[in-house]
């Protein structure tokens, strides 16, 4: 055999197994939520596009805490103890926070989080100076403007319910965002405190409205998300019109304002991979919300004997009818 095709079967040998231990290797993504798991087909499709597939070069540990915020320490120690290749946090504030909490050598990427140098899971967006990195939604900006929609739809207000829930670092944001708007606007907050699904109840609802609460502003994140058919239960029965996201709109409120949580579970896929290629989350910037939607629900409106002005109609990147 001649010297060079001596070194070239060298080569091939060498190099073919590792090739087919590389194509094979298969990439483990623990997931930690705190409200339900059937948001990781949201994150689960994009992983797909980028070639990523589960039960062939993926396998997805998905943990859910069922709305139970006391449960997220447990599950992200136990998933820090599995060592998957790269830790996931399903949106909100508290999730990252408990992982973060539970390893700091693992690399983790938030879908979602309203303010996270505020709530002090990174150093800043540019960098984050340890072991997470992900998605900012920046939402506490947004919450004035939707205190403004909500005003102009139903115009003449005095009083507006907030329902939130205040173990969650980014409804105390949101709050700093509304109060300075609430008074510039001429209105008054009625806060209404939930910490667990069944801290909310129908009674509560009645008081708010025996209070002079004449509409609904959700801040928006896992647990009340959770309860959102009971909300909009109790609002439509006292036609109280309501603003939050966009997931409630779907299911009965008034109007969303706010970022496609789809497309954010899209761009955080697309930081995974990343991760998995090889970059550290201390060089990847937190990225900010490129996009914001109006979606109003015409049914509720009519239901409410609310006309919803022209100006909005225009306005709206979705009208369900």
């Amino acid at each position: 055999m001649r010297r060079r095709e001596f070194i070239a079967f060298t080569f091939s040998v060498g190099v073919l197994p590792f090739s087919a231990y590389a194509q094979s290797r298969k990439y483990r993504v623990g997931i930690l939520m705190l409200d339900s798991e059937e948001h990781v087909y949201d994150f689960e499709e994009p992983l797909k596009e980028l070639g990523y597939v589960r039960n062939d070069n993926l396998e997805l540990l998905p943990r859910s805490a069922q709305g139970d915020p006391e449960r997220l320490a447990a599950l992200a120690e136990e998933l820090a103890l599995i060592r998957p290749d790269v830790l996931v946090a399903g949106w909100g504030t508290l999730a990252p926070k408990a992982l973060k909490a539970a390893t700091t050598d693992i690399p983790i990427v938030f879908t979602v989080v309203g303010d996270p140098v505020g709530a002090g899971l990174v150093q800043s967006l540019a960098r984050s100076g340890g072991n997470l990195t992900g998605l900012s939604g920046q939402s506490t900006e947004f919450k004035g403007k939707q205190l403004e929609l909500l005003l102009k739809c139903v115009p003449g207000q005095r009083m507006v319910a907030v329902l939130l829930n205040p173990d969650t670092p980014y409804s105390a944001l949101s709050l700093k965002v509304l109060e300075p708007a609430a008074a510039q606007m001429g209105v008054q907050l009625k806060i209404f405190n939930v910490r667990r699904p069944a801290d909310f109840t129908g009674d509560q609802m009645d008081l708010l409205v025996a209070a002079g609460a004449t509409s609904l502003l959700i801040v928006e994140d896992p647990l009340t998300s959770s309860i959102a058919h009971s909300v909009l239960e109790q609002a439509s029965r006292l036609r109280l019109p309501s603003i939050t996201g966009l997931s409630y709109v779907r299911s009965g409120g008034l109007i969303g304002y706010g970022i496609d949580r789809k497309d954010t579970y899209r761009r955080a896929a697309g930081y995974v991979d990343k991760v998995l290629k090889g970059a550290k989350p201390s060089d990847l910037p937190i990225e900010l919300p490129t996009k914001f939607k109006l979606t109003l629900n015409l049914k509720t409106a009519k239901s409410l004997g609310i006309e919803i002005p022209p100006s909005l109609l225009l306005a709206a990147d979705e009208i369900i009818e």
